[in-house]
């Protein structure tokens, strides 16, 4: 199994704690889809929208891991965990359109479930939120939100993805829309978490999976501000 790392403009702070906090724990297997990053420990997470390739954040590169999926309770051997396809594991979708702000969506993460203190369950946690409107996430990003992420949470704070398994999957409809990337401090009030926005790279995305099949991909980089973003162009 291949990773697919999404890079985070330089001047941005990852989630590199585990932690989501005001979910409640997934049903066994549910998310059939959510992988563990593991480096002798669960690193981070990661969604598998391939037979060969999974998504997750740059961040969590090492430069040796160990993909993991069919996890639930990540301290023990359940049985289920695969490296390959099996009956409780498949892929998620790549988006058909972009998020819509106030859709609610799902996020999963392992680890610490307490805004202050530390509590670190051992099973997938579930959380329900909503995604916020952009015009909102740029007054509560100045200069650092871009085209390219996406907003969810509550602005009330209480309950986010903040600090929640960085590259783990932000999911509607069965289809991925966005990868957990990074955000200011766990559940703050008028400060959502920030998502990698998938549908803006889907052509990235293409070419890097099929590259080994048929479609042929230039790959550049624009330097914007303090930070890189690639593209990818289609070559005849």
């Amino acid at each position: 199994v291949k990773v697919f790392l999404l890079p985070l403009p330089i001047w941005l702070f990852p989630i590199s704690d585990d932690r989501i906090v005001g979910g409640y724990q997934c049903p066994k297997n549910s998310v059939p889809y959510q992988v563990s990053l593991n480096a002798g420990y669960h690193l981070c997470g990661g969604s598998l929208i391939s037979s060969l390739w999974v998504i997750s954040a740059a961040h969590c590169y090492k430069s040796s891991i160990q993909v993991r999926l069919g996890e639930h309770n990540i301290a023990v051997n359940e049985g289920t965990e695969q490296w390959i396809h099996s009956a409780i594991t498949t892929t998620v979708s790549l988006p058909s359109r972009r998020p819509v702000a106030k859709e609610n969506y799902l996020v999963f993460a392992w680890g610490n479930t307490s805004a202050n203190g530390s509590n670190y369950p051992d099973r997938l946690q579930c959380l329900r939120q909503p995604i916020i409107d952009d015009r909102i996430c740029r007054n509560a990003y100045t200069q650092l939100f871009t085209d390219n992420m996406v907003c969810s949470g509550f602005r009330q704070g209480g309950a986010s993805s903040c600090q929640g398994d960085s590259g783990g999957p932000l999911v509607c409809g069965g289809q991925l829309q966005g990868v957990v990337s990074w955000g200011y401090d766990c559940a703050m009030q008028g400060h959502p978490s920030v998502y990698a926005r998938v549908a803006n790279i889907l052509f990235l995305l293409y070419c890097t999976i099929d590259s080994y099949l048929s479609m042929k991909c230039l790959f550049s980089h624009v330097t914007v501000g303090s930070g890189l973003i690639w593209e990818a162009s289609k070559l005849e």
